[in-house]
């Protein structure tokens, strides 16, 4: 793989993501990095946990620290589906450039954002509705913008805020650089960027937008376990806690798909007295990031939430993902499972599911072209249904208890 430096990016960026560690560039860095530097916008897809923040942010900040008066006026405009990572990629920019970034993101008071945007910063990231209020209060002043770039282009075009998005990406003119980037990008989410911006498109030429679509099931095959449990669904949450506790996780992140039964989880896992914690929309924007804090800095060892937090969190080290149970939208089950396994580590994904959930999961299996192992719990441990059967001698196939 080539040095950032031989991909056009100059020595004192260089030098910072050496600081972090960050020496080589991924596969995505490689391919997107010139492009974005040539000024094209492009869509690009790749694996969760394969540098895709980096890859748009490490040629829009060296273009614009190389104007005269990069904080003059705002230069990027991120924006991001969630409050979570929309804060990630805030602190990921401050941590290799000095440029000013600000945060807008809804919940927070509006009167403190418009207040800091007095200070001119030159990067700004946010979720669509607040940065589209910003704008039509004419408080956030998008005439410079250098670049827009949509992250988690899919869910920024899923229903709930597709519109939101549009609306925000029809204010900038053809002379802003577009991007988008998702570990999943479908045709549907191509389209819709396509007909939202049409000027911008056909501004880039023939074949509109430039296109880096690279494999999404690598990350999934070959760095992530993937286990099956089977329990009806009145069984799920007492499975739950017998594999939290055969397994003492150092991080585990355990999915719902409905914010009343993450609630419903914590309350059952702390009354068993299991360390947790729930994350779901109805929280504070402070108190959610306090509880992150407390999961990634690894003293709160299991972190429960809805899809919510399945779309771009980068929390290192997170060795297992718990899924109570089945998302309809297979997309979601690749952003799940991409929770764990970043950073080139490897990981396991864990699935709780009744028999429709596992005959459904078999059909996803044979798609993505993943291994899902049957797991069972035996005295306490996680076997292979075979093993307990051995061990029963018996020929019975142990139960999912402990």
């Amino acid at each position: 793989m080539s040095a950032f430096k031989d991909l056009g990016i100059e020595d004192g960026l260089c030098q910072k993501l050496a600081a972090l560690g960050i020496t080589e560039p991924t596969a995505v860095q490689a391919k997107a990095i010139p492009e974005i530097l040539a000024g094209k916008n492009v869509i690009f897809q790749s694996a969760t946990g394969s540098g895709k923040t980096f890859a748009f942010l490490l040629p829009l900040l060296q273009k614009i620290e190389a104007e005269p008066n990069p904080t003059k006026a705002v230069k990027i405009i991120v924006v991001s589906p969630t409050f979570e990572l929309a804060s990630q990629l805030k602190q990921a920019a401050a941590s290799v450039t000095d440029l000013k970034c600000a945060l807008f993101i809804g919940g927070a008071p509006l009167k403190r954002q418009i207040d800091s945007l007095k200070e001119r910063p030159a990067i700004v990231v946010g979720t669509p509705s607040r940065l589209l209020e910003l704008c039509r209060l004419k408080k956030l002043k998008i005439e410079s913008a250098a670049a827009l770039v949509l992250d988690e282009a899919d869910r920024l075009a899923s229903k709930e805020i597709a519109q939101e998005t549009a609306d925000l990406a029809a204010l900038f003119g053809t002379a802003t650089q577009i991007i988008a980037c998702s570990a999943t990008i479908t045709k549907k989410t191509q389209k819709f960027l396509e007909d939202v911006r049409p000027s911008q498109a056909q501004n880039a030429g023939a074949g509109g937008f430039e296109k880096i679509l690279l494999p999404l099931e690598d990350v999934l095959r070959e760095k992530i376990e993937h286990w099956a449990f089977y329990a009806e669904r009145r069984d799920k949450i007492d499975l739950l806690r017998s594999i939290l506790r055969a397994l003492e996780p150092k991080k585990a992140l355990v999915f719902a798909s409905r914010a009343d039964q993450v609630e419903n989880i914590f309350q059952k896992l702390k009354f068993k007295k299991i360390d947790c914690a729930a994350l779901t929309a109805k929280i504070k924007n402070q108190e959610r990031q306090s509880m992150l804090a407390r999961f990634k800095s690894g003293k709160c060892p299991v972190l429960i939430t809805s899809d919510l937090s399945s779309r771009g969190l980068d929390i290192p080290d997170i060795g297992y993902i718990i899924q109570c149970d089945l998302p309809d939208d297979e997309d979601f089950f690749v952003h799940r499972s991409g929770r764990t396994a970043r950073a080139g580590k490897s990981g396991v994904n864990i699935v709780i599911g009744d028999e429709w959930e596992l005959r459904k999961l078999a059909a996803l299996e044979k798609k993505l072209k993943i291994v899902v192992h049957p797991k069972v719990l035996f005295k306490g441990k996680v076997c292979e249904p075979a093993q307990t059967a051995a061990s029963n001698g018996r020929g019975e196939t142990a139960r999912n208890n402990d």
